[in-house]
C-alpha cells in the first residue's frame, strides 16, 4: 500500500507544480487530500470542502472517502489504521510530518504493520513530464512593510534556543552534558523562513515563498537554497546579516555529518519525518513552532500595511461590482471565468499589487455549493439571475494579503435563499462584534458563527476562519476558529460562515479582522478584554437579508458597515462615476427585496 500526500517536503498546503504528485496520480485538484493506493484499489480521502469537487474530478478507478462525514473517519490516518493488518505502508518520508508519522507508527505497530520509506518517490519515477523545480529569483521585503529587521528576528530565535532546557532524562540527577544542550533550530516551513529573513520568492503559485531550509544556530546561520535564485543584491544582504548560503540539497549532508557539532537541534512537529530520521532521536528535540507564533502576531507596521492593502482591494472590488452589474443590466452574458479575470485586472492597477492571494473562487448556481470551486475558461457557467453568485478572492500586495468573500443576487432571490443568507450574515456579525477575555480561543467563539444557522437546522462543513499572513500565505497558523490557541492582540483572522445547498446554490460572507484590546463598561479583572477590528472594506448586499429576522443592533451593524465602506472608499473613486454611484447606492439601500409593482415589475432605484 502506498500513500501519496498533498504536501511537499516543507509541509506546505499549497505546493509548486513540481510537487503536485497527488493531483497527478488522482486527477483531483483540491489543495487538501491524500491518495492511498493498494494492489487492488485506489482511495482519496478529503474533507467536506472538497467532497463534491472530488466526485466530479475522480474517475471510476477511485473511491472517495469523505473525512469528517457522519459515521466516517475524521482523517486519512484514522481510515488507514482501521483497515491495516500485517501491512507494509509506503510513503516518502519527506512528505509526512514528524508528528503524523509518529502518530501513524504508534497506531499501526499493534497491528503487525509498519511504515516503509522508499529511497525514491514512486510518483517521481512514473511522472515522465514532471515540471522542473522553480528557479525564480528571491527578493527583499523592505522594513517599511515588515516593521522589524531580520537580525532582530534572528536574535529572538537564538535567545529562544538558549532558553530551552537541556534534554535530560527526567529521573537523572547527573548534570547535563554538552550533547544534551540545544545549539540551534532547523526551520523547514517556507513561510517561516521568508518571515524570519524578510525575503520573498515565487516558487509556489499565489504564495510568495521559496523552497529552502534555514538553520539558526548559536554560532552560525545557514540558508539552504538553490544558488540560481540568489542574485547579487540578495547575496550581499545575506552576507550583511551574517547568513551563510549553501545549496538546497546540502541540507542532507549537513544533517548526516552533524556539522553543527555537539548538541541537539530543535525541530517542530511539522518538520518532515525524513529530517528526524536523518538526525536520529539522540540529536533532536521536538519543540513548539516558535516562528509561527512570532509571525502570527502582527506588529503596528504590519497592521497599518494590512489596512492600506484592504482599502485598495476594496476599491478594486467596488469598481468590479459596478462593472459586473452594469454589464448584466445591459444584457451581456458574463461567465464565472470572465468575472474573475476582470476582477484580477482591477486589482492589477492597485499600488503594490504583486499577485493573487489564491485562485479566484467565482461561482454561480450549483458551483457556489462547492466551497473551493474555481472556474476554467472552457467549463465556466454563465452568471445567472436566479441563484446567488459567490466571489471569494484577494490580492497579494507588498503590504498585506487580502481574503474577501461576498455573495450577491442579480435577480429576485427565493425566501429559502433569503433566510439562509440572513442566518449566515447573523453569524458573521456575531463573530465581528464579539468581546472576550484574554485566554479565549477561536474554538470557544466558533459557536457564535453557527448559532443562527443551527436555529434553522443549517450548518457548514468548513472552518469559520483562519489566520492570514502579511504578504505571505493566505492561510496562516497557529490560531483560527477550529483550535484551542488563545487569541492575542495582533492576530489577524478571517470570519467566513456560509451555507451550501448541494447541487443548487451556496453562499458565504467573509471579512478579515484583527484582534485588539478594547475597553468595556465594567472592566472585570482589569484590562483583559479583547475584540476585533474589521480590515475588509467591501459593502455587503442587503437584497437577500430578511429584515424581520434581525435585531435592532444587527440592522444598525449592516447600515454602519456599508456607510463606513462609502466614507472610506469614496475619496479613491472620484475618477470612476459608475463605481461611485454603485457604492453610494449600496450605502443608502434599505434592507430586503424591493416589493414588486402590479404585473410583477420591480425597480431597484439608483
Amino acid at each position: 500500500m502506498s500513500v501519496i500526500p498533498s504536501e511537499d517536503a516543507h509541509g506546505s498546503e499549497y505546493v509548486a507544480a513540481s510537487d503536485k504528485r497527488r493531483e497527478w496520480i488522482s486527477g483531483f485538484t483540491g489543495s487538501a487530500g491524500e491518495a492511498i493506493v493498494s494492489k487492488t484499489q485506489a482511495y482519496l480521502v478529503t474533507d467536506s470542502r472538497y467532497w463534491l469537487q472530488a466526485k466530479d474530478e475522480l474517475d471510476a478507478n477511485w473511491h472517495l472517502i469523505p473525512a469528517g462525514a457522519p459515521d466516517a473517519p475524521k482523517s486519512w490516518i484514522e481510515w488507514l489504521v482501521d483497515r491495516v493488518k500485517d501491512s507494509r505502508i509506503g510513503i516518502d518520508a519527506r512528505m509526512i510530518s514528524h508528528q503524523k508519522a509518529t502518530q501513524l507508527n504508534t497506531a499501526i505497530n499493534g497491528k503487525s504493520s509498519k511504515l516503509i520509506y522508499p529511497p525514491q518517490n514512486l510518483i517521481d519515477l512514473l511522472w515522465k513530464d514532471k515540471p522542473a523545480r522553480s528557479k525564480e529569483p528571491i527578493f527583499l521585503q523592505p522594513i517599511e512593510f515588515t516593521g522589524q529587521d531580520a537580525p532582530a528576528k534572528l536574535a529572538i530565535l537564538k535567545n529562544w534556543v538558549k532558553e530551552q532546557p537541556p534534554s535530560t532524562l527526567s529521573y537523572s540527577k547527573a548534570p547535563a552534558t554538552a550533547a544534551q544542550y540545544h545549539v540551534g533550530t532547523l526551520i523547514t516551513s517556507l513561510s517561516a523562513i521568508a518571515y524570519v529573513l524578510n525575503l520573498r520568492g515565487q516558487d509556489v503559485p499565489y504564495n510568495p515563498v521559496f523552497q529552502s531550509y534555514l538553520y539558526v544556530g548559536l554560532d552560525k546561520t545557514i540558508l539552504f537554497i538553490e544558488t540560481a535564485k540568489v542574485d547579487k543584491e540578495v547575496a550581499s544582504y545575506l552576507s550583511a546579516i551574517k547568513v551563510e548560503q549553501r545549496e538546497y540539497n546540502d541540507i542532507w549532508t549537513f544533517l548526516r555529518r552533524r556539522e553543527w557539532g555537539e548538541g541537539k537541534v530543535l525541530i517542530s512537529g511539522e518538520t518532515s519525518y525524513a529530517i528526524s530520521l536523518m538526525l536520529t532521536h539522540l540529536r533532536y528535540t521536538v519543540a513548539p513552532a516558535i516562528v509561527e507564533e512570532m509571525k502570527a502576531i502582527k506588529n503596528d507596521v504590519e497592521i497599518e500595511g494590512l489596512k492600506r492593502a484592504y482599502m485598495r482591494d476594496g476599491v478594486a472590488f467596488v469598481k468590479w461590482f459596478a462593472w459586473l452589474e452594469f454589464k448584466l443590466s445591459q444584457g451581456y452574458e458574463i461567465t464565472e471565468y470572465e468575472a474573475a479575470f476582470r476582477l484580477t485586472e482591477y486589482r492589477r492597477h492597485q499600488k503594490h499589487f504583486m499577485d493573487l492571494a489564491y485562485e479566484n473562487i467565482s461561482a454561480s448556481g450549483p458551483n457556489a455549493a462547492l466551497p473551493h470551486y474555481s472556474p476554467s475558461r472552457s467549463t465556466a457557467r454563465v452568471i445567472d439571475r436566479d441563484t446567488p453568485y459567490l466571489n471569494d478572492s484577494g490580492g497579494q500586495y507588498r503590504d498585506g494579503t487580502c481574503d474577501t468573500t461576498r455573495t450577491v443576487h442579480f435577480g429576485r432571490p427565493t425566501p429559502e435563499m433569503c433566510e439562509a443568507y440572513t442566518r449566515v450574515l447573523q453569524g458573521h456579525m456575531a463573530i465581528d462584534s464579539a468581546i472576550f477575555p484574554e485566554g479565549t480561543s477561536g474554538k470557544a467563539l466558533d459557536v457564535l458563527a453557527r448559532r443562527a444557522l443551527w436555529q434553522d437546522g443549517l450548518n457548514y462543513g468548513h472552518g469559520t476562519g483562519h489566520g492570514v499572513g502579511s504578504y505571505l500565505n493566505v492561510h496562516e497558523g497557529p490560531h483560527g476558529f477550529s483550535n484551542d490557541i488563545a487569541f492575542m492582540p495582533g492576530h489577524v483572522v478571517s470570519n467566513e460562515p456560509g451555507y451550501y445547498n448541494p447541487g443548487k446554490w451556496g453562499m458565504r460572507i467573509e471579512s478579515v479582522l484583527f484582534v485588539k484590546r478594547v475597553t468595556t463598561k465594567r472592566e472585570f479583572n482589569g484590562k483583559v478584554w479583547l475584540g476585533f477590528e474589521r480590515l475588509t472594506c467591501v459593502p455587503i448586499q442587503t437584497k437577500m437579508v430578511k429584515e424581520n429576522m434581525l435585531s435592532k443592533d444587527e440592522k444598525q451593524w449592516i447600515k454602519d458597515h456599508n456607510k463606513r465602506c462609502y466614507e472610506k472608499l469614496e475619496p479613491f473613486l472620484k475618477d470612476d462615476k459608475r463605481a461611485l454611484k454603485w457604492l453610494k447606492r449600496e450605502a443608502d439601500r434599505g434592507i430586503g427585496i424591493v416589493d414588486a409593482l402590479p404585473g410583477g415589475l420591480t425597480i431597484d432605484w439608483d
